[in-house]
């Protein structure tokens, strides 16, 4: 018994010091390219990651020219609510909204040669014209932001603000007019960053972690899905199809593959802008109140009136601003309904087009409703006994201006020609019978006819 004791109170210390001796953890975090409303839940799955596995740190490489306000809030508020200890890695820049992201980390360190700053909002127009400059509302908005981060933070707020407003100005480094970017040396001059580190070890030495493993997140097929998803031009696409696809139902019977194409594309546009926190229960709201008042419109009111106006508009409404983040402006509000009204004008030209064109394919008249029914195809009002006629030949019994009396077999039989004069006793053939218009033509032209 004595032995077993001994031998327990042998093993416990080696199982602490193997404890104590294993490797502390670091996630490092990718922030390259244009910041994007999908890059915000990544970053937010692997801070809640690195909190569950009780992580050392969380390191951003930080490499880009910016991207979206809206999505740069979001990951900055992710950063400041984070229990993990955050690092922001600076190779080689971090502009506009990368600048925002790496105020809002705990440390910053930069590599040589690094930039940070200029960080105005602008208002990106079509493609190939150049962005435009936004409203005072959401510049003063972005300053205040900035401010604010640099405070918890406890970085120079000032120092931040001139990133953002180019009338802020700080004496003795900028001056009234411009923006403020700083380089390495610059930014550890001031204090706005902590330490200068040209590689990722250099980071690991500084912060005490040179024997940490590192895992480097990567995105999910459904983070990298939600990236796509709501891109610009993407959600313009999206937004386009899936109306295209409910018009052209809405125009052919039963429900097929016009509706199952545009209830899909509609699907994916709310599900991607869902899960980036751009669609909530408004934007819901609106989209399911516009189509159910549209739906009121087409089935069950003869025209176009209040219910499909009011429908348009809800629509227009939501799906606008699903595409609009923190901090937009009525000015921003307006342009995404604009971009949203474009596709749906390109959605209804587009279906008018489709509508034209399909039923005269092949593969596309059993889409189509028919609006004309074919005697060929057994739709006659006529009796039976007139069709009996179709392809005889008779002679015209009185001259047919258009209509008049023909004989076949000797029966006297109601004729119409397709437009032009018969003289009596010509030779005539039935050609088709349209309901009770049985229908012929001359078969050779009467030698006054030739001479004429």
């Amino acid at each position: 018994m004595l032995a077993a004791v001994i031998g327990w109170w042998a093993v416990v210390p080696a199982h602490l010091s193997s404890a104590q001796q294993a490797s502390p953890v670091v996630y490092l975090v990718p922030i390259e390219g244009v910041i994007d409303l999908g890059l915000a839940p990544f970053v937010e799955r692997t801070l809640d990651e690195a909190a569950g596995s009780s992580a050392a740190a969380v390191i951003l490489e930080i490499d880009t020219f910016g991207g979206r306000v809206d999505a740069a809030v979001l990951i900055r508020d992710a950063l400041l609510r984070s229990k993990v200890k955050t690092v922001a890695f600076i190779n080689k820049r971090a502009i506009s909204a990368g600048a925002l992201i790496s105020l809002a980390a705990e440390h910053i360190v930069m590599a040589e040669g690094g930039t940070i700053g200029a960080a105005t909002p602008v208002q990106i127009g079509l493609p190939g014209t150049p962005a435009q400059p936004v409203e005072e509302k959401t510049v003063s908005y972005m300053r205040k932001e900035f401010r604010a981060t640099a405070e918890t933070r406890k970085r120079p707020p000032l120092l931040a603000e001139a990133m953002v407003d180019a009338d802020v100005e700080v004496p003795g480094l900028i001056e009234k007019g411009k923006l403020l970017t700083l380089t390495t040396d610059e930014a550890l001059e001031h204090k706005l960053a902590d330490f200068r580190a040209d590689r990722l070890d250099g980071v690991l030495s500084l912060l005490k972690l040179e024997n940490a493993e590192v895992r480097r997140a990567e995105e999910t097929w459904a983070e990298s899905l939600v990236r796509v998803l709501t891109h610009p031009v993407v959600s313009g696409v999206l937004i386009a199809v899936g109306m295209l696809g409910i018009l052209v139902e809405i125009q052919t019977p039963g429900f097929g593959v016009p509706g199952a194409v545009g209830l899909t594309s509609m699907a994916l546009f709310l599900w991607g802008h869902w899960l980036v926190r751009l669609a909530g229960w408004e934007e819901m709201l609106l989209i399911g109140i516009g189509l159910i008042l549209l739906a009121i419109e087409v089935f069950l009111i003869p025209g176009f009136g209040i219910f499909g106006g009011l429908g348009i508009a809800a629509l227009l409404g939501g799906l606008g601003l699903s595409l609009v983040g923190a901090g937009a402006t009525w000015g921003v509000i307006l342009f995404s309904v604009g971009q949203v009204m474009l596709a749906l004008l390109i959605a209804i030209v587009v279906a008018l087009a489709f509508l034209r064109v399909v039923p005269r394919l092949p593969f596309g008249r059993p889409l189509v409703l028919e609006t004309g029914l074919q005697a060929e195809s057994g739709y006659a009002s006529a009796p039976e006994t007139d069709r009996r006629w179709l392809g005889k030949r008779g002679t015209a019994a009185s001259t047919l201006r258009p209509a008049g009396i023909a004989h076949f077999n000797h029966e006297r039989v109601d004729v119409v020609t397709e437009g032009e004069f018969i003289e009596a006793g010509e030779t005539i053939e039935v050609i088709r019978v349209d309901g009770n218009r049985i229908v012929v033509r001359p078969i050779q032209p009467s030698p006054e006819r030739s001479a004429s």
